[in-house]
This record gives C-alpha cells, sequence and structure tokens, in this order.
C-alpha cells in the first residue's frame, strides 16, 4: 500500500481549496494517509520564502485573485480576508495530531473542518471551543482538544524537521517515497502517480 504523507498547515487556504480531494484519490488508489502538520513559518523562514504580508503587492494581490477563481471552480465558499488569519496554528495542529494518534473519526474531515473553520465560517481555530466542534463534526471525542499539547508540539516539530529533509517547502504538500507534489493543483499528477505504483 503506498503512503501519502500530507504535509500541512491548519491555516493554509490552497490546502482548503483543495476540498476532499486527496482523500479520495487515496481511496480509489488503495493509499494510506498520514497527515503531517508542520510549522509553516519556520519552514518559509529556512526556504527562503517571505510570509505573505512581505511578499510583493502585485504576488499578494494576484494570491486573493487566484483564490477567488479556485473557490469559484470547486464552488467552495471563501472569505479572501478571514478575521482569524493568521491566528495560533497549535491547537488545530495539536488536535490533528491527537485524533490521528487516538482514531476512530474522519481525519480528512477533521483537516477540511478546521480549514474550513478558518476560510469560510470565520471561526478562530486558536479558540478551543471551535477546535472541539471539528473533532466532535468529524467523529473524534471533544476532549482531544488541548490534549498532550506539550508531545503534540514535539510531533509538530518533528514533522517540520522531516518535511524540511524531504525537500517540503510549502503546504499542502503531498509526499509519496522521494516524490513531492506541491499546491491542491498537482493532485491530478499525485493520482497519475499512484496509478503507477499500482
Amino acid at each position: 500500500m503506498a503512503r501519502i504523507d500530507y504535509f500541512l498547515f491548519p491555516l493554509s487556504p490552497f490546502s482548503y481549496l483543495a476540498g476532499l480531494k486527496l482523500e479520495a484519490i487515496a481511496a480509489r488508489r488503495g493509499a494510506e494517509i498520514a497527515y503531517r502538520p508542520v510549522e509553516l513559518f519556520r519552514i518559509f523562514a529556512e526556504t527562503g520564502t517571505a510570509q505573505v504580508k512581505d511578499r510583493h503587492p502585485s504576488r499578494q494581490k494576484y494570491r486573493l485573485v487566484d483564490m477567488a477563481r479556485l473557490a469559484r471552480a470547486e464552488g467552495l465558499p471563501v472569505n479572501l480576508h478571514p478575521p482569524f488569519w493568521p491566528t495560533n496554528p497549535v491547537p488545530a495542529s495539536a488536535a490533528i495530531i491527537a485524533a490521528q494518534e487516538a482514531g476512530g473519526g474522519d481525519l480528512g474531515e477533521l483537516t477540511h473542518g478546521l480549514l474550513r473553520a478558518v476560510w469560510a465560517e470565520d471561526r478562530d481555530i486558536a479558540d478551543d471551543a471551535v477546535v472541539r466542534d471539528c473533532l466532535v463534526a468529524a467523529g473524534f471525542a471533544p476532549e482531544l482538544a488541548g490534549r498532550g499539547l506539550l508531545s503534540a508540539v514535539e510531533t509538530l516539530q518533528r514533522n517540520t524537521d522531516e518535511a524540511l529533509r524531504r525537500g517540503v517547502f510549502g503546504a499542502p504538500s503531498y509526499v509519496v517515497g522521494d516524490e513531492i507534489f506541491w499546491g491542491q493543483d498537482r493532485l491530478d499528477l499525485l493520482d497519475a502517480h499512484l496509478a503507477e505504483l499500482g
């Protein structure tokens, strides 16, 4: 069985705009997904990528235009200026890590639910109540919010170290072996690669 290491950031608009396509591809190809939240701003710093606020105005403008186009194409609602972006991503990342360890729910729905909370619902994923709501909606126990936070932060750091070692420089990144597929617009190429692997 192929394994997709999904290096994600719960504030990434392009991860939100992927919807649940990754999960559909994995189901169709019989692949396993390992959800790997990362510290994206650290990855940016170590790979020489400017944060959005520090990019040239033309790039900032195009990013918003592109997000709006993609949202229309995917039929997803989006607020291009969400009130809680950026916010502290650690509580959401920790919830994904804890839920993956606990099992019993739908990790794809949890991840997408947290992203949707930011980009479509004007909610703050640094708020434990919001994280609990997303956990419950995805079939997980609400008390996973905030559980084992120190351990989750250590896992988050290890995920980030591994992402950097494997050449990841942005999110979403989908990694199969040595192959990196960066961006939600590369999911078709990921699908084709998994088909080749059989």
